[in-house]
This record gives structure tokens, sequence and C-alpha cells, in this order.
């Protein structure tokens, strides 16, 4: 019994050892150079974050503004690049003449001057509209920003021949497949190299049409997220990449992301090879609100020399601090 015994608690250690091997990062390749910055909405004004939900009107409840640009225009993505940006995320909503409209809200009621559903309405009338019409700091005593956004709302568009060149995050704000399958066809139209610099995320069923219409473009929704972190979770240790990881967005909470096998550099080293990118939110604590790394406690809480992607609202502090 106790030759058994010691058998097993041999297999163990060497189980052990062999699961340990496979994904210390202190036996990884280490990926040389800064890690690649994401601006959220590009150069946009702050806001209190507590107690969000998706459909707060957040220009209600603006910070005190640092600047005047406004999200998800053309000058805040010109700005955040000029920074040290290497990707800008933009929100958009297709519009009742065909095109995408780039604008965070699922109704232009809270930003601008109109009324109604963003995606009910044609590009023209929404180019009309002040998108800095609604922000205020002081509970509507003052609106530093009306009269400044007329006509500041771009079409992905006049987005997309702006910055031919330049990497972009698109989220589809609805569930709707049929969002989907217009938003392929936008993509199929561009050049192959172009493509490659744009990645998609947003509702399930969009999402899935676009991995199925257009398979080269990088994407991901919240339920191909969950299950890729749950599974890589579950057998990551193993090597095996699981699919949904797979020529996606990884993006992973910085709380949840030493629970990943190999983190950080053999976990960046099997997203790459599945041609993923990885980046890191702020923390999740549940709900239906994802901050970003914007400060400097949590800019601290990236490994040393971490080299993967990183999602933030505050493009100027973080590319400082990383050297940008």
């Amino acid at each position: 019994m106790g030759r058994k015994l010691k058998y097993a608690a041999a297999a163990i250690v060497a189980v052990a050892a062999a699961i340990y091997l496979n994904n210390t990062s202190l036996l990884a390749t280490h990926a040389d150079g800064k890690p690649v910055l994401l601006a959220h909405r590009g150069m946009a004004q702050r806001f209190d974050e507590r107690d969000l939900k998706n459909d707060t009107c957040t220009a209600a409840r603006m910070l005190p503004p640092t600047h005047d640009y406004l999200e998800n225009t053309i000058r805040s993505m010109r700005a955040s690049f000029d920074r040290g940006a290497d990707i800008v995320e933009l929100d958009v909503h297709p519009t009742t003449d065909g095109e995408f409209a780039v604008f965070h809200d699922w109704t232009v009621d809270c930003r601008t001057d109109g009324q109604g559903v963003t995606r009910e309405q044609p590009m023209a009338r929404l180019k009309m509209l002040d998108i800095g019409f609604g922000y205020t700091a002081d509970g509507g005593k003052t609106f530093p920003f009306r009269g400044k956004g007329i006509g500041l709302m771009p079409s992905l568009d006049e987005v997309l021949k702006t910055f031919p060149d330049r990497r972009l995050l698109i989220n589809v704000k609805s569930r709707d497949p049929a969002e989907g399958e217009k938003l392929a066809t936008v993509l199929s139209r561009l050049p192959a190299e172009r493509r490659r610099l744009i990645m998609v995320y947003g509702g399930d069923e969009p999402i899935e049409t676009i991995r199925r219409l257009s398979p080269e473009t990088r994407t991901i929704s919240r339920a191909a997220l969950k299950s890729c972190l749950v599974r890589y979770i579950g057998y990551g240790w193993t090597g095996i990449v699981p699919d949904a990881c797979r020529n996606a967005i990884v993006l992973v909470p910085i709380n949840y992301a030493p629970w990943l096998w190999g983190w950080p550099d053999r976990f960046l080293s099997r997203m790459a090879a599945a041609n993923s990118g990885v980046f890191v939110l702020g923390p999740y604590q549940g709900g239906e609100f994802s901050t970003g790394v914007d400060d400097a406690d949590l800019f601290r809480r990236l490994p040393e020399s971490y080299s993967g992607g990183i999602w933030t609202n505050e493009i100027e502090t973080i590319a400082r601090l990383a050297g940008r």
C-alpha cells in the first residue's frame, strides 16, 4: 500500500511539473516592444462611472472637462492617434439611407439637440445635429460644448477615408444579424490589406454573421468572449486554444488576467499564434459596464515589460506611462 501511495504521489508531482513547465512565462519567449494602445471612443469627455447601465445618459454626468474633444468624432480620433494610440475604438449604427453613423448612443436624445432612435434616421439628418448639446458637468447649469458640435457626427465611410492606414475597432451596438450583414458588405469593398487593420465587436448575432461572411476579420461578442475565457481557464493548461479565442479580440479584465494559464507571455504567444489580439481592460466587477486602464495605479498592475494591448479611456495618460 505504501509503495502505491509513493507511485501516486510521484505521478501527481510529475503531472504538476508538466503543467507548470507548459505554462510558466519564465520559459516563454517575451515579445519585445511597447504595449499596443487602444483609445476607447477616441479622445472623450469623462463621466461619473458609478452605477452605469447601457442607457445611462453619460453626457449629463460629465466630469469637469480638461479638453474640448467630443467622442467618436474625426477630430477626437486624430488627436488620439497623435497622442500615441495604435487603435481607436468607435461605435456605429446603420442609418435609413444605407450608411453607418459613428455615434455611441441608441438614441440621439442625450447628447444632441435631436430626438429619436439613431438608426431610424438618415445620415443627412444626423449630420445636422449638435452632438455637444447635452454635455453638462454641473447638473444642467452650463453646457460648455453646446453649439460646438454641429455637423461633427461622422459616417463610417468618412472615418475609413480619413484614416486609410490606421487600425480601428468597430463596435456594433445592436443584436440584429442584418446589421452584421451590412457591415460585412462594407468591409468586403475594402482592399484586403485595409481589412486586416479593422476589428469588430458587439452583439452576438451580428458578430456571428460577420464571422461567417468576413472570416478574415477579427471579432468578439459577449458570448464568444465568455466562451473563450471560461474554456481557456478550464483547459488552457494543455496549450490548446479554444475556437472562440481564435481570430478574435480577447478582452481581459485586469483582475481576471492572473487566472489565465501562462499569463502573460505564454498566453500572449498562444493568442498571437491563433491570430488574436489581447487587450487588458480595467477591473470587472459584474454588471453591464467595463472600465479601462485609465490611471497610473492600474497601469502598474500590468506585468513588467508587458507588450500586449491596453484598452484605455485616458490615452494621454497611458501613452505617457507607456513611454510614447
